[in-house]
């Protein structure tokens, strides 16, 4: 009797201990299941997946859309570009020519200039001017006759004029570009002769002295007067 009472206790302890393991085994199960259905219904991992697929997204998408393109539009655009900045290369001269502004008489340099600084009985001075723009601008100057004034003088004796008995004068707008000199190409004689707006006619105009006399050429040209003179001798 008393085996079978052991036995029993023994057998009904370990159908109790099996149904806690069955259950233990069961809510496993549904913590497995349970997790498993989470994971596949919220997916933490994709948003990370998702903020970086953007990029790659993006920029292949980018990489893509930008690889065709390049490769027919660089083809025919080197074409283009050359020509269209050769284009503008040639407008902006005309059109920076045809924009300049009157130059201002610090920006020009006006220089008197002589054929000679010496000259013997019977060479006449040849005259001429050199002009230069200093400045960093294209711009324009009247050159013309009307605009030119040489003076020479002896001391503080003005023996002549361009303008006493100036003919004819005309004007001549030009364009100077920065940096640029020019010189006047047909240069004005003078007679060694003493000017004047009433002898103009006449042929027996005072005749300068010689003999190593020093004169002294300045010149104007547009309102802007010469930095300085330039000095001839006379034989």
């Amino acid at each position: 009797m008393t085996r079978t009472s052991t036995t029993t206790r023994r057998r009904a302890h370990s159908a109790a201990v099996y149904r806690r393991r069955r259950l233990a085994v069961i809510i496993a199960v549904l913590l497995v299941a349970g997790i498993t259905a989470w994971l596949l219904v919220a997916q933490p991992w994709r948003g990370l997946a998702l903020a970086a697929a953007p990029s790659p997204t993006a920029s292949h998408s980018a990489s893509s859309t930008p690889t065709p393109s390049p490769t027919p539009t660089p083809t025919p655009t080197p074409t283009p570009t050359p020509s269209s900045e050769t284009t503008p290369t040639e407008t902006p001269t005309p059109a920076a020519t045809g924009t300049a502004k009157p130059c201002l008489s610090s920006a020009v340099l006006v220089e008197a200039v002589t054929d000679a600084d010496t000259y013997q009985a019977g060479q006449n001075p040849q005259l001429s001017i050199k002009l230069t723009n200093a400045g960093a601008a294209d711009c324009t100057l009247n050159v013309g006759t009307t605009t030119q004034v040489f003076t020479i003088t002896s001391g503080d004796d003005v023996w002549w004029r361009s303008t006493d008995c100036q003919t004819e004068p005309s004007d001549m707008i030009v364009t100077l570009a920065a940096g640029q000199s020019v010189s006047s190409a047909a240069p004005l004689t003078w007679d060694r002769t003493r000017s004047s707006v009433s002898t103009c006619d006449t042929g027996n105009r005072p005749v300068a002295p010689a003999g190593g006399a020093s004169y002294h050429v300045t010149v104007e040209i547009g309102g802007i007067p010469a930095t300085g003179s330039k000095q001839i001798i006379l034989y």
